[in-house]
C-alpha cells in the first residue's frame, strides 16, 4: 500500500474518531450523565496530534498511536460492559483497530521516503 492511500485512509478514520468522541462526550456533558470538565479531558488528548496528523508528519503518525492506546482501552471496556452503547462501542473499537494498524505503516513508509530513521553508528 502506498504512503498516500495510508495517509488518507488514517486522516479521515483519525478525523472521524475525533468527531465521534467529541459528539460522544459532548452529548454526556451536556446531560449531566458527565461533568463538561471531564468531557473535555475525554477529548484533549486527541486534539495534541491533530496538526500533525492532518499534515502528515511521519513523527506525529509514530507517537499518535501511543495515545489512541488510551482509546482502545476505554472502547474495548465499553464494548465489554456495555448494552445501551453498543452501537458507539463497536463503531469506536472499528475506528481505532484501523488507526492502529495504519498510523505506524504511515510512518515508517514516509519515513523512508524522506530519509528519516535513526542513524548508524560509526564505528
Amino acid at each position: 500500500m502506498s504512503s498516500k492511500t495510508l495517509f488518507q485512509i488514517s486522516r479521515a478514520a483519525y478525523v472521524a474518531l475525533l468527531l465521534l468522541m467529541t459528539a460522544w462526550f459532548g452529548n454526556q456533558g451536556l446531560t449531566g450523565q458527565y461533568s463538561l470538565i471531564f468531557s473535555l479531558l475525554w477529548i484533549l488528548p486527541l486534539l495534541a496530534p491533530l496538526k500533525g496528523i492532518l499534515t502528515g508528519q511521519p513523527y506525529t503518525y509514530a507517537w499518535a498511536s501511543f495515545i489512541i492506546c488510551l482509546y482502545m482501552l476505554h472502547g474495548l471496556t465499553l464494548l465489554y460492559v456495555t448494552e445501551t452503547a453498543l452501537v458507539f462501542a463497536i463503531c469506536e473499537v472499528a475506528l481505532l483497530s484501523l488507526l492502529m494498524i495504519t498510523l505506524p505503516f504511515y510512518a515508517r513508509i514516509r519515513g523512508r521516503e524522506l530519509g528519516l530513521g535513526l542513524k548508524k553508528r560509526k564505528k
